[in-house]
C-alpha cells in the first residue's frame, strides 16, 4: 500500500491579484497625497488602552511604482512590531508586500519543509496579512492630517 502524496500547492493567482489590488486601493485612500507626500502617521487605538502609530513613509518614487515602509509603532519592548516594504505598481493597480521580516524578494511557492520554515504560500499569506492591517487601521485609525476618501 503506498501512503497518499498531499498535492503540491499551486498559487491561485486570480486569489493574489484581487488580494494585491484591494491593498493597492487602500493605501492610495490610506496616503492620497502619496506623490508628493514622504509620510503619513496614523494613530490605533488599541483593545488595551494603549495607543499605537502606523507610519507610511515613501522609500522610492519612480514613474510607474512608488515603495512605501510600513512600521507599526507600539510600546511593547517584548515584541518587535511589524515592518515590511510595500511596492506600488500605479499602471497595474497592485500592491505587492516586498521585504518583511527581514527577508526579500518572496517566491509563489516554497517546498515544505525547508530551513526558514516559510510556508508553502508565503508570500500569498504575508498580503493577506497586509490587506487585514491596513483594514484595522481603516478602520480605527485616526490620522493627524484629513484623509479624503473618494467612493
Amino acid at each position: 500500500m503506498t501512503p497518499l502524496r498531499k498535492p503540491r500547492y499551486r498559487v491561485d493567482l486570480s486569489h493574489l491579484q484581487a488580494v494585491c489590488e484591494a491593498n493597492y486601493l487602500r493605501l492610495c485612500r490610506m496616503m492620497p497625497g502619496m506623490s508628493v507626500q514622504d509620510e503619513v502617521s496614523i494613530i490605533v487605538d488599541a483593545d488595551d488602552g494603549q495607543q499605537q502609530r502606523l507610519i507610511m513613509r515613501v522609500l522610492e518614487r519612480c514613474r510607474y511604482t512608488t515603495t512605501l515602509q510600513l512600521i507599526h509603532e507600539r510600546r511593547q519592548d517584548w515584541l518587535a512590531p511589524p515592518s515590511m516594504e510595500i511596492r506600488l505598481y500605479h499602471d497595474a493597480g497592485m500592491a505587492e508586500v516586498v521585504a518583511a521580516y527581514n527577508r526579500r524578494r518572496f517566491r509563489g511557492v516554497y517546498p515544505y519543509p525547508n530551513e526558514q520554515m516559510l510556508q508553502p504560500d508565503e508570500k500569498t499569506q504575508l498580503n493577506t496579512f497586509l490587506g487585514e492591517w491596513l483594514g484595522y487601521c481603516q478602520r480605527y485609525g485616526q490620522s493627524a492630517h484629513p484623509v479624503v476618501i473618494n467612493p
